[in-house]
Order: C-alpha cells, then structure tokens, then sequence
C-alpha cells in the first residue's frame, strides 16, 4: 500500500484549515486516512506559532517507512528543515507574456542597444575630434614642404590646400572675382543671343 503524507481540508467557505495526514494515495483528498500528524492554517501570518502545528517525530517516522509528501507539504517540511525543499519545473509556457508583448520587449530591447550604439559612436567621434586638433598641429609643421611642392598644381588646389593666408584674404580674392565672371557671362548672354549651327 502506497502511502501520501497530504493536506485533508477541514473549515469553512474561503476560511480554509488544513490538516497533514498520512494517507493512501488511492483515499480521497477529505476521506479515510491513517493518520493524523499535525495541522497547517493558511489564515494566520506566516510567522505565527500556530501557522504549522507538527509532530516531528511521526513525520519523520513515515518518511523513514517510505511515504511520501505532496509538494505542499514537502515545502512545509523544508521550512522546518526536515528535508530538501520541492524543485518546481515550469512545464508550461502559461507563465510566459503572449507573442505580442514578446515582440514588445524585443523591440525595446532593440531600440535601447541601438540608442547604446549611437551614444558610443557619438563619443567616439567626439574623441576623434579632439584628437584631431593635435594631428592638424603636426600637420602645420609639416605644410612648408607641401607648399613648395604646391606650386605646380593648379591654382584653384593650391587655394583649398592653403591654411596659413589669413582668412580675410581668401575672403576678399573670390568676392573680387565673382562679381567680375558674372557681370561678364550676362553682357555676353544680353548682347549676342546663342545660336548653334
């Protein structure tokens, strides 16, 4: 005969009282049972005295002769350190968000690491500022030749590439010459019309 040591319900309507028997697994759940070992009252806190009322030595007297507790009760054991407390396994995936909310999260999830990516990037490119700064003081040092060397390009690289003409000047040398081209190219456009032969 197969032996359960299980929780038989005793109180009223949602006022539940319980009491741990010993039992066998074929009895019903409020039946027969061969004994009764102590009681457990969900009702009071859970450090209340009176919470879980158990006769150790019967306890362990069944379990030594082989009856075993329902994962409640094994649970309520291991609080008093009698045995092992239950490994629950989660066998289904009813504890898990539907696939919507799921896509939610992964979406958020997305957005934060690329949000993390950017300000990286960000500061990456802020420190490949600063940095630049001293790689164009060593590039001034090293203009005189590129200048010299500059002078068989043509006239419009060698402007670009200058750095060391004060501004003011590049400034004033295209003003100069802008109004010049265009006062020309409307003359032309005004006194001979294009004709293409």
């Amino acid at each position: 005969m197969a032996t359960k040591i299980r929780l038989a319900r005793g109180g009223s309507k949602k006022r539940p009282f319980y009491r741990i028997v010993v039992a066998d697994e074929r009895a019903p759940r409020d039946g027969n049972f061969i004994e009764k070992i102590g009681n457990f009252n969900p009702m009071v806190p859970k450090d209340h005295k009176e919470r879980v009322m158990l006769s150790k030595e019967r306890a362990e007297h069944w379990l030594k002769v082989g009856a075993l507790p329902t994962e409640r009760v094994q649970k309520i054991l291991s609080e008093l350190g009698m045995m092992e407390a239950p490994k629950i396994t989660e066998k289904t995936k009813k504890h898990l968000p539907k696939a919507k909310a799921q896509e939610r999260v992964k979406a958020k999830e997305e957005a934060a690491s690329k949000a993390l990516e950017e300000a990286k990037a960000t500061e990456e490119a802020a420190k490949a500022e600063d940095e630049k700064p001293t790689e164009e003081a060593t590039t001034t040092e090293e203009q005189p030749p590129v200048e010299e060397a500059a002078v068989e390009k043509p006239a419009e690289e060698v402007k670009t590439e200058e750095t060391s003409e004060p501004e003011e000047k590049k400034e004033e040398a295209p003003a100069k010459e802008e109004p010049k081209e265009e006062e020309g190219s409307t003359e032309v456009s005004e006194d001979k019309p294009e004709t293409k032969e």
